[in-house]
């Protein structure tokens, strides 16, 4: 049985009842014909965030943004998402104006950059600080955990990405006033992961058992790839794609955007306004330097993808969990799909709809079951990557290896769904961070760093020496060139992280 007729099943059943995947490709516009991608240059990192461009355009604003998704509605008044907290796994955020340090935790930097002081933390590749700006500006209220996997350029590997959940399974109730909810993954690879035994899908199933609804980008392939990223099929997460707005607020002549990834098999569990998003810039971050038509004025900058719509839609969740904190994840993502507007024509075969929070605010929170668990996570993790590897210089990370060292999927297994994966800063007996939250950064409170032991998977020792010079001064990065001996590659036209471009 594969899992595209899983979870298609449960979205049919749903529907009788009420209704990082890009990199830095090429993409249409708004309203534009779709075309390929812009084959990528040698070198060109190959990142597993779903953004799909970076490029001009007029932009939607986080108001229109809210006016769309019926945020800024009466209904909504006085919600800010206070209480609620939200755990971004992505590239790291920075501190630039719109993100108050007050409202924003550094959990363990789970990347590579962590072994170099200048880079800990901190997004040098300019995707996880958009994003974190879209949460704050639809839901200031609530409390932003970023825990960075991606490196400057956006390398990450399937392994971070499950030890990033492992950690939050274990420690979403470390501020008490501000449990961790919600989940926004913006990442994806093209592997065609089994129900049964993918490990990256045990991962998210996992945070849901512990009180988490995981919120995941469904990719940027359009409609060539006829399914969507690993892990958004996994029945237990909200699988997001982004609409296209066509310039007004109502959400009556929404489409689907050209880019967004589409499954016949199995619909997308919800879309949201994800084209020309403007968000906060970070100032000579990669993304930054290389697409400087993206800029709007000296602090705000323009993105498109799957990325950008699922950070919509967990900074609408946080508003809902706000009015009814007991909510549980499986009623949360059946009350986003109740209340989302059904879209017309053939996009209609392809989502259950757009975020309406204006609509969800009117409805009772549905009563729902937990689902069984089904991925015993003993799958093959080099399978979980798909075509998306991170490479030193040329040397892949393949086989039954994580980024921090052999793999035991048993023992691994066993204890993920144990919620003992981590013990202090240790992953499965891997040095990986300090052992609690005695960290220093801007944030107002910083799980500590470690430095990784041993060799990597090329037998070579970890080091700082391919960011020498480049550092954040307070206000903007040092640098306007970024190189690095870490990429990620791949033979898969589109590349990982969400976002579909900046434009």
């Amino acid at each position: 049985m594969f899992l595209a007729h899983r979870k298609r099943a449960l979205a049919t059943a749903v529907a009788a009842a009420s209704a990082v995947v890009g990199g830095l490709l090429s993409a249409p516009v708004a309203g534009a014909t779709a075309a390929g991608p812009a084959a990528a240059p040698a070198r060109t990192p190959m990142s597993p965030f779903s953004s799909a461009q970076w490029a001009s355009g007029t932009g939607n604003t986080l108001a229109d943004v809210a006016a769309t998704i019926g945020s800024n509605r009466a209904a909504a008044a006085g919600l800010t998402g206070k209480g609620v907290g939200i755990a971004l796994i992505d590239t790291g955020v920075v501190p630039v104006p719109g993100l108050p340090a007050e409202q924003v935790v550094n959990g363990p930097d789970l990347s590579i950059d962590s072994q170099a002081d200048s880079q800990r933390y901190l997004d040098a590749y300019g995707h996880g600080t958009h994003l974190a700006g879209i949460v704050a500006g639809l839901a200031p209220g609530a409390k932003l955990t970023s825990i960075k996997v991606g490196t400057a350029n956006g390398a990450a590997d399937v392994s971070q990405v499950i030890a990033a959940l492992d950690w939050l399974a274990q420690h979403r109730n470390d501020d008490p006033a501000n449990p961790i909810r919600i989940v926004c993954l913006a990442y994806g690879t093209d592997a065609n992961a089994s129900w049964a035994d993918d490990p990256l899908f045990l991962a998210v199933e996992n945070a849901t058992k512990a009180g988490m609804l995981v919120m995941v980008a469904g990719g940027n392939n359009g409609a060539a790839a006829g399914r969507l990223n690993s892990p958004s099929l996994n029945y237990s997460v909200v699988t997001v794609g982004s609409a296209a707005t066509h310039g007004t607020v109502t959400q009556a002549d929404d489409t689907l955007s050209t880019f967004t990834s589409v499954d016949p098999l199995a619909p997308l569990d919800v879309v949201a306004p994800g084209e020309s998003i403007v968000s906060l810039r970070n100032p000579g971050s990669y993304v930054d330097t290389t697409n400087p038509s993206a800029r709007v004025g000296e602090t705000h900058f323009r993105g498109s993808g799957s990325s950008q719509a699922t950070a919509v839609v967990a900074a609408g969740a946080a508003l809902l969990l706000q009015k009814a904190p007991a909510t549980t994840p499986r009623s949360l993502k059946i009350w986003l799909q109740n209340s989302s507007t059904r879209m017309r024509g053939d996009a209609a075969k392809y989502t259950g709809g757009e975020l309406n929070i204006a609509t969800a605010l009117t409805l009772s929170v549905p009563r729902a079951t937990a689902v069984k668990q089904a991925s015993t996570g003993l799958g093959s993790l080099q399978a979980a990557r798909g075509s998306i590897q991170v490479l030193d210089d040329t040397t892949p990370l393949t086989g039954e290896r994580t980024v921090y060292g052999a793999h035991d999927a048993r023992g691994w297994a066993a204890a993920s769904k144990a919620a003992t994966a981590w013990k202090g800063g240790l992953w499965m007996g891997h040095r990986v961070a300090g052992d609690g939250w005695t960290g220093t950064s801007w944030a107002s409170r910083t799980w500590a760093g470690a430095t990784w032991p041993g060799t990597n998977w090329s037998n070579r020792t970890w080091g700082d020496g391919a960011w020498s010079g480049r550092a954040w001064s307070g206000r903007a990065w040092s640098s306007t060139t970024w190189s690095s001996r870490y990429w990620s590659s791949s033979t898969w036209k589109d590349n990982g992280w969400s976002t579909s471009a900046w434009r």
